[in-house]
C-alpha cells in the first residue's frame, strides 16, 4: 500500500477526489434542477434538454480540463517553466486567430475540418514562440512574454474581424471567450478518442522526459535527443490545445492551474505530474462550469467559462510569481554629455514636422461618397472638417498621453519593456468605464472619473504584487500582464451578457474614435496639455530614479513619495487616453523606445519626443482605420495594436 501511494502521490488523490466530489454534486443539483422542469405539448423537453444539453456539456467540461491540464504539464516540464500553459504561450489564441479568419473568409476551408485550421493556427504561434524563446535559452520569461504579447495581437485582429462583421459579433464573441454549452454529443465523442491517442503517443516519451530533471547536460549524455523530444512534447501539447479552442473556444488557465496544484499537493515526478494534472484539471473544469450554470441560471448557457476561468487564474498567476526564476536586469540609459544635443533636437524637429504633417492629412484628406481619395469640396468644407478635427486631435491627444505614460513608467520600475498596455493599466481604466456603463451609467465626466479609479487601482494592486521582489522588472511586467488578463476577462463576462450596452463597451475597448465630439475632444486635450505639463515637471526625478534607490536618496529625491506620484501620473493619463483609443494600442511602448533610439536620452528630451511619436503614431493609426475599409471603420487604438505587437516581437528577438 505504501508504494503504491508513494508511487501515485496521496496529496493529489484526495485533491482530485475532493474537486470530483463537489463536481459531482453540483452536477446533480444541476440535472436535478434540469429535470424539474416541465414537459411541453406531448414533448419530454427536461430529458431531451438533459440528454443532449446538459449531460454534453458537462462530459465536455471533464474531456476540455483534462486536456488543458495535460498539456500544460507537458509545456511545464519539457520547457522547465512553471509557468507555461496553453493560455500564456498565446497557442490557444493562434488556434482562436485561425478559426476566426476561416469561418469569416475561408468557409471551405472548415469542411476539411474544424481542428485541422486549429492546429495551424496553434502551430504558427508555437513556432514564433519557440523561436524567441531559443534566443534567449528558453528562459521562462521571455517564453512568457513572447506568448502574452502574440496573444494580445491575435485578440486584437479578432475584435477587429469581429467588429467588422456585427452580425456574428455575440456568438464569436462568446464562443472566443470558451463556451461550453453543447447540443449533441459530437463534439465530446470527438475529443474522448482524439485527446486519448495524443495522451497515449505522450506517454511514450514519459521516460527521457523524466530524464530532464537531471539537467540538459545530464540527459543529453543519457542519450536523450533534446531537439526531437522538445518537438514531440510540444507538438503534443498544441495539437491538445488546438482540439479544445476548436471546440469551445478559449478556456484561459486551467492548463496552468491544475499542474500547480498538483504539484504543491505533493506530485514531485514527472509520471505522478502527467497523471494527476489531467484529473485534478477535468474536475476543476466540471465544478467551474457547473457552479456557473447553478449560479447564473439561464444565463449561464451563454456565460463564457473561458473568461470566469481566466478571472480565478490570473490571481494564481500572481501567487506563482515570486517562484520564476528570472535575472534582474535594469534599464540602461546611456547618458549624453548635452541633454538637448543638436542631434536631438533635430530628431525633435522632424518628429514634430511627422506629427504637423499627420494631423494636416487626418483633417483634409480622405474618400468621397464614391470611394476615391479627395480633399474636402467647397461646399462641404464646413461640414467635413468639423467632422474630422476632434477626431484627430483626440487621437493626437490620447497617442501623446500614452507615450508620456510609457517613458514615466519606463524610467520610474527600471523596466524598458513597460508601459500601460503591458502593464494593464489601460485595461483597469476600461474596468472603469464597465462599471460605469453597467452599474452607475454617468456622463462622459463620471466615465473619466471612474477610468482614473480602475486604472490606479490595477496600478496599486502590481505595486504591491511586486514590492517582496523590489519591484524587479520582469515580475512587475508579467504581474501587470496577468492582471490585464483578469480584467479582459471581467469585461468579457459582462459583454456576453447580451447587454446593448456591450456594444458600447466593445468599441471603446477597441479604441475607436467614431463617437468622439467636440466636448469630448476638448476634454481629452485639455487632459493631455495638464498631465503632461506635469510630467514634464518632474524631470529631474525621471533623471535621477533609474540610478536607483540609494543614488536617488542621496541627492534628495524622496524615493517612496516620488514613486507613488509618478505611478499615480501616469495611470491618469492612461486613463484619459484609454476613453478615446483603447486599452491595446502599443503607443505606451512604442513611443518612448524610437525616442531612444532616436538619441533623446534625458527625461525631458524624450518624453516630448515620445509625445510628439505617439500622437503622429495614433493620428496615422486613426486615418488608415477611417479609409482603408471604407466605408467602414476600423478603430485607431486597434490598427496601432496591429503594428505595435510585431513591433515588440521585434524588439525581443533583437535582444535576445
Amino acid at each position: 500500500m505504501n508504494r503504491i501511494f508513494g508511487r501515485f502521490a496521496l496529496g493529489p488523490a484526495i485533491v482530485a477526489l475532493v474537486l470530483f466530489g463537489a463536481g459531482s454534486l453540483l452536477s446533480w443539483l444541476l440535472i436535478a434542477h434540469t429535470l424539474e422542469a416541465k414537459s411541453q405539448a406531448g414533448y419530454d423537453v427536461p430529458r431531451m434538454v438533459l440528454f443532449y444539453s446538459t449531460l454534453p456539456r458537462l462530459a465536455t467540461a471533464l474531456l476540455a480540463g483534462a486536456a488543458l491540464s495535460l498539456a500544460g504539464a507537458l509545456l511545464q516540464q519539457v520547457l522547465r517553466n512553471p509557468l507555461a500553459d496553453p493560455t500564456t504561450l498565446g497557442i490557444s489564441a493562434g488556434a482562436n486567430l485561425a478559426l476566426v479568419v476561416a469561418t469569416l473568409f475561408f468557409p471551405g476551408l472548415l469542411g476539411l475540418g474544424r481542428d485541422l485550421v486549429a492546429l495551424a493556427g496553434s502551430a504558427v504561434v508555437a513556432c514564433l514562440v519557440m523561436g524567441l524563446g531559443a534566443r534567449r535559452g528558453f528562459s521562462p520569461f521571455s517564453l512568457v512574454l513572447s506568448g502574452l504579447v502574440i496573444s494580445l495581437w491575435c485578440g486584437a485582429l479578432s475584435a477587429i474581424l469581429t467588429l467588422l462583421n456585427e452580425r456574428y459579433l455575440v456568438s464569436l464573441f462568446i464562443w472566443g471567450a470558451g463556451s461550453l454549452a453543447q447540443q449533441s454529443w459530437v463534439i465530446p465523442l470527438s475529443l474522448l478518442w482524439k485527446t486519448a491517442v495524443i495522451a497515449i503517443i505522450c506517454a511514450l516519451v514519459m521516460r527521457p522526459l523524466s530524464l530532464l530533471d537531471l539537467g540538459e547536460g545530464t540527459a543529453s549524455a543519457l542519450g536523450v535527443r533534446l531537439v526531437r523530444l522538445r518537438f514531440m512534447v510540444v507538438g503534443g501539447a498544441v495539437a491538445l490545445a488546438a482540439l479544445v479552442t476548436s471546440a469551445v473556444g478559449v478556456i484561459s488557465f486551467i492548463g496552468l492551474v491544475a499542474p500547480t496544484i498538483a504539484r504543491l499537493s505533493g506530485a514531485r515526478r514527472p509520471q505522478q505530474l502527467m497523471f494527476w494534472s489531467p484529473l485534478i484539471g477535468a474536475g476543476l473544469l466540471l465544478f467551474a462550469d457547473a457552479a456557473i450554470q447553478l449560479v447564473a441560471g439561464q444565463l449561464g448557457e451563454f456565460l463564457p467559462t473561458g473568461a470566469v476561468t481566466a478571472i480565478f487564474g490570473s490571481p494564481l498567476l500572481l501567487l506563482l510569481l515570486p517562484r520564476l526564476k528570472v535575472r534582474h536586469r535594469v534599464l540602461e540609459l546611456k547618458e549624453r554629455s548635452r541633454s538637448w544635443a543638436p542631434a536631438g533636437m533635430s530628431v525633435l524637429a522632424v518628429a514634430l514636422v511627422v506629427l504637423l504633417v499627420a494631423v494636416v492629412v487626418g483633417v483634409f484628406v480622405g474618400r468621397g461618397i464614391d470611394g476615391t481619395w479627395s480633399l474636402p469640396d467647397a461646399a462641404l468644407f464646413d461640414k467635413i472638417v468639423p467632422m474630422r478635427l476632434p477626431k484627430v486631435f483626440a487621437a493626437l491627444s490620447s497617442g501623446a498621453m500614452l507615450a508620456v505614460a510609457g517613458v514615466i513608467l519606463q524610467r520610474t520600475t527600471g523596466n524598458e519593456m513597460a508601459s500601460p498596455e503591458l502593464l494593464g493599466i489601460s485595461a483597469g481604466a476600461t474596468f472603469g468605464v464597465a462599471v460605469a456603463v453597467f452599474v452607475v451609467v454617468p456622463g462622459f465626466t463620471g466615465q473619466v472619473t471612474f477610468a482614473a479609479i480602475g486604472a490606479l487601482l490595477v496600478l496599486a494592486l502590481i505595486f504591491l504584487s511586486s514590492l517582496r521582489t523590489g519591484l524587479a522588472p520582469e515580475r512587475v511586467l508579467l504581474a501587470g500582464i496577468s492582471l490585464s488578463a483578469m480584467v479582459d476577462a471581467i469585461v468579457g463576462v459582462l459583454s456576453s451578457t447580451g447587454d446593448p450596452r456591450a456594444v458600447l463597451l466593445m468599441r471603446w475597448m477597441s479604441g475607436s474614435t467614431y463617437s468622439v465630439d467636440a466636448r469630448s475632444a476638448a476634454t481629452v486635450t485639455v487632459a493631455a496639455v495638464i498631465l503632461t505639463a506635469a510630467a514634464f515637471l518632474a524631470r529631474r526625478s525621471l533623471d535621477i530614479l533609474p540610478l536607483g534607490p540609494s543614488q536617488a536618496a542621496a541627492v534628495g529625491i524622496p524615493v517612496r513619495k516620488a514613486r507613488f506620484a509618478l505611478f499615480g501620473l501616469a495611470g491618469l493619463m492612461s486613463a484619459a487616453a484609454t476613453l478615446s483609443v483603447g486599452p491595446l494600442t502599443f503607443i505606451g511602448l512604442m513611443g518612448p523606445h524610437l525616442a531612444r533610439e532616436a538619441g533623446l536620452v534625458r527625461a525631458l528630451p524624450q518624453m516630448a519626443g515620445a509625445a510628439a511619436i505617439g500622437g503622429a503614431l495614433m493620428v496615422l493609426a486613426d486615418f488608415i482605420g477611417r479609409t482603408i475599409a471604407w466605408p467602414y471603420q476600423i478603430p485607431a487604438g486597434l490598427v496601432s495594436a496591429i503594428v505595435g505587437a510585431p513591433f515588440l516581437m521585434m524588439m525581443l528577438r533583437r535582444k535576445g
